[in-house]
């Protein structure tokens, strides 16, 4: 019962409460509208700007209203008393016949029966006060204000509040005092001041101390002055005597602003006061240095011109060039070749170009070399120079020979056409030389006569673009040319695709730009496209020619032909159009791979057919290793499960002894059932590990059996066999030892693993040495093949991966001390085709990590494969 009271009690007193609020509140809106209004005019300041005598009316008027309102609205209030909480508690509850007046009140009479059973009706009343509610308030203010009045007065204090700001407190004590004394007081006077960098560099603006002080920024700055409040004259910004006013924004509020080239004081004067005073230092933009970090020259491989070059500036560089020049004829238009920065801007920069410059009309000759860095200011710097020749193409045809030499003529001396033309003449009039090819001919007399009639300067780099193509027509033929060209047409593509992917992440994109660089994006779409297709034609005369059988479309192998090209290449200029470079990227790596296997293919038939047998054979055995790989994968991957298993066992046992000892505690009649049933649960779990032992011990006997014949196979096949698969075969032996007496044969499984795959690689070694040819997925270490990519097991095989001395986990030779790649080991990086397959696979295992509905074991699995990215 005193539970009950306590409850009663409490549940009165927010009932009273509750009935205040809907009493009180009502009546209090008038009297809060009234102060709200005065509070937004006091806020804004209106109170002052009236006459003194018209203000102390208005406060007046205020007050005596203020008070009439509250005076009516409150008369005839009353506080809630005990019977009138007691019905609304009965009323929220729905309950009848008022049960709390039932507690309190007694029958007149004494007699026996009546009492009994009156105490029986209380008790009744008493189990039906749980159900009383205070429930919430409810004043019915909507009604007295539909308009939503409430909110407007509430919105436009809010509003009054921001605009005061920090002048809240004195707005509020002048809204209460008349000004007797005068106007009202100037508002205080407020100086900022700012400085903005250039664009170019990229820095923030600097804040200038109101109070005074120095600064160093940037030449070419802006500086900005605002001063805002007090009273006086127009305000001077003062540079070095040089005095310039500011700018008036309204009555009160002035601005100025200026572009700092030197430093010097800087100071703000009003009226004959200073206001503020600064001492500047301007940072003068450095010009940018550039230099040769080694002597250009030709590069190691290839037909490039190597050009490592490093350079440097304060603020960041925008362009670094170099700029040929021919030595014997300085006065001729220099060749400028963009060198690409890594970055936007970078302050510090170092590179080596390697451009291919063998068609250019200078190749062969002497040039001056000079690098040119340029800022972001327009500034340029130059290095020394450097001579160097540009390297040339060697020319066996005795023809193109004589054309090369006739192009380099006309580098040197222009002007000098009649012994050109003449010996152009002499190469037309002996056709024996070329073939009586038809095309050639009239490409000589095209030349011939230009250099006659078209006394244009161009008319000489259009000639020598002619004899270019002469002379490697004669060379190569027209299928090695399509080829260069498609060459030509996969590296410009690349770098349109680069150049629109920085300029995506360029924070100032601009719409026009934009623009530009997709219909660039389209062209060099196209050009790829035509280069394509004349290759594959230039392909087909060739074959037509050697009486070779036509080429077919292979989809393993992934031989390409128009309507595949059509498919890719529109899909590519898709994605280019929709601003997608990445997808564009990933269809030129495919069409990329599809034009290796193009190359691949024609070199495969070439083959001798015995030769191409055993090669067909040695492949077939490594297909045998990848098979094994497989397996001795899963066999780990099941190791690695029993052990799994055998640990959460264990910790199920330890957990079951404690739970035992906390049992001892109890009376002896406790339930033990389900520790016997864990025994039996555990007992049929050994047995089944023990039998999936026995299974895998067989299939590693079985596996060891096939690495031998397979390691004998292959000794007939090459004449050695390689020596990391006799270390498999060893592994192998001692894991099934392992697994037949139970054991832990994770450590020789794993190692087994591991010489596979190197005997994997050294399988495709020999066959190199051998064949002298490889195919996709036959380079030397190929990791993706030879880890078993795409295989289940990947647990175990990927724990075994990275396992050897001096390689990264992919199976490739890692750097040394020096940084250095070991490039002539038997390992290959992959190529962006392979990079993409790779994203593609750990996209879908991350996709399917996410299905937590899928078993536990799938889910252990698949994050034991993402712990080795």
């Amino acid at each position: 019962m005193g539970r009950l009271a306590a409850m009663l009690r409490r549940r009165r007193r927010l009932a009273r409460l509750a009935q205040f609020w809907e009493a009180a509140w009502p009546r209090a809106w008038p009297v809060l509208g009234l102060l709200g209004l005065y509070l937004v005019a006091a806020l804004l300041d209106l109170p002052q700007r009236l006459p003194p005598w018209l203000h102390i009316l208005l406060l007046i008027a205020a007050l005596g209203l203020l008070g009439w309102t509250g005076w009516r609205a409150f008369r005839g209030f009353r506080l809630p008393d005990e019977a009138g909480a007691e019905r609304r508690l009965e009323r929220n509850a729905g309950l009848r016949h008022r049960p709390l007046a039932t507690l309190s009140d007694r029958p007149a009479g004494n007699d026996p029966a009546a009492l009994a059973l009156w105490r029986v009706h209380q008790a009744r009343a008493a189990a039906q006060i749980r159900r009383l509610q205070v429930g919430l308030p409810r004043p019915g203010l909507a009604a007295r204000d539909p308009r939503g009045l409430r909110a407007a007065v509430g919105l436009a204090v809010l509003a009054a509040l921001v605009v005061a700001g920090d002048e809240v407190p004195e707005r509020l004590r002048r809204a209460v005092t008349p000004a007797f004394a005068g106007p009202a007081p100037t508002p205080a006077q407020k100086l900022e001041a700012w400085v903005t960098p250039p664009a170019y560099t990229g820095a923030a603006p600097i804040f200038l101390d109101p109070a005074g002080g120095t600064a160093t920024v940037p030449a070419g700055s802006k500086l900005q002055v605002s001063l805002s409040g007090g009273h006086g004259a127009v305000p001077d910004l003062v540079m070095d005597a040089e005095a310039t006013p500011f700018r008036a924004l309204d009555n009160a509020s002035f601005a100025a602003e200026t572009v700092l080239e030197r430093g010097g004081r800087l100071a703000v004067r009003r009226g004959g006061e200073e206001l503020a005073r600064w001492a500047l230092t301007v940072q003068a933009d450095a010009p940018p240095r550039v230099a040769f970090a080694e002597p250009p020259g030709r590069a190691a491989r290839g037909l490039g011109t190597r050009l490592p070059w490093k350079a440097e500036d304060d603020w960041g560089l925008a362009a670094v060039q170099a700029e040929l020049r021919l030595q014997a004829r300085p006065e001729a238009p220099p060749m400028r070749l963009e060198l690409p920065l890594p970055g936007l801007n970078p302050k510090q920069a170092k590179g080596a170009a390697n451009p291919d410059l063998s068609a250019h009309p200078w190749a062969g000759l002497e040039v001056v070399a000079q690098l040119l860095a340029k800022d972001g200011a327009g500034q340029e710097g130059r290095s020394e120079t450097a001579v160097l020749t540009l390297p040339e193409r060697s020319f066996n045809h005795p023809v193109a020979r004589r054309l090369i030499a006739l192009r380099k003529a006309l580098s040197l001396e222009p002007e000098r056409r009649a012994p050109v033309r003449r010996e152009l003449e002499a190469v037309a009039a002996a056709p024996e030389g070329f073939e009586h090819d038809t095309a050639t001919y009239l490409a000589l007399r095209v030349a011939r006569t230009r250099l006659i009639v078209d006394r244009r300067p161009e008319a000489v780099p259009e000639v020598q673009e002619i004899l270019w193509q002469v002379a490697l027509a004669l060379e190569e033929g027209r299928d090695g040319r399509t080829l260069r060209a498609l060459q030509q047409a996969r590296e410009a593509l690349r770098e349109a695709l680069d150049k629109a992917e920085q300029q995506q992440k360029a924070p100032d994109q601009d719409s026009e730009k934009a623009e530009q660089q997709r219909a660039e994006l389209e062209r060099r779409i196209q050009e790829l496209r035509d280069a394509i297709r004349q290759h594959l034609e230039a392909l087909a005369e060739k074959l037509q020619r050697e009486n070779a059988e036509a080429m077919p479309f292979d989809p393993q192998s992934r031989l390409m032909d128009q309507k595949e090209m059509d498919r890719r290449t529109r899909r590519m200029e898709q994605a280019a159009r929709e601003g997608r470079t990445e997808d564009a990227k990933k269809e030129l790596a495919e069409l990329e791979e599809m034009l290796k296997a193009l190359e691949e293919g024609r070199a495969q038939r070439a083959e001798s057919p015995e030769r191409q047998q055993r090669r067909e054979k040695g492949q077939q055995q490594r297909g045998v290793v990848q098979d094994m790989v497989k397996r001795q994968s899963e066999m780990l991957d099941r190791s690695h499960q029993r052990a799994d298993e055998d640990d959460r066992g264990r910790s199920a046992r330890e957990r079951q002894q404690r739970l035992n000892q906390q049992n001892s505690r109890w009376p002896p009649e406790a339930p033990q059932s389900p520790q016997q049933g864990s025994r039996g649960e555990q007992g049929q779990q050994g047995q089944q590990q023990q039998a999936e032992r026995d299974q895998d011990g067989r299939r590693q006997r079985a596996l060891r059996r096939a690495l031998g014949e397979l390691m004998q196979q292959f000794g007939d096949l090459t004449g050695e066999v390689p020596e990391a698969l006799g270390r498999a075969d060893q592994a192998m032996r001692e894991a099934q030892e392992q697994l037949s007496r139970g054991g832990d044969a994770r450590d020789a499984q794993q190692r087994a693993l591991q010489a596979l795959q190197e005997g994997g690689r050294q399988m495709a070694q020999s066959m190199q040495r051998q064949f002298g040819m490889t195919q996709e997925g036959d380079e030397e270490g190929d990791p993706q093949e030879m880890t078993g990519e795409n295989q289940p097991g990947g647990n175990g095989q990927d724990q075994a991966q990275g396992q050897g001395e001096g390689r990264d986990p992919l199976g490739r030779r890692s750097r040394d001390v020096n940084g250095n790649a070991d490039n002539g080991a038997d390992t290959r990086v992959p190529d962006e085709a392979e990079v993409l397959r790779t994203r593609r696979l750990q996209e879908e295992l991350r996709r399917r990590g996410a299905e937590r509905e899928r078993p536990v074991e799938e889910l252990d699995y698949i994050d034991r494969l993402l712990k080795q990215f």
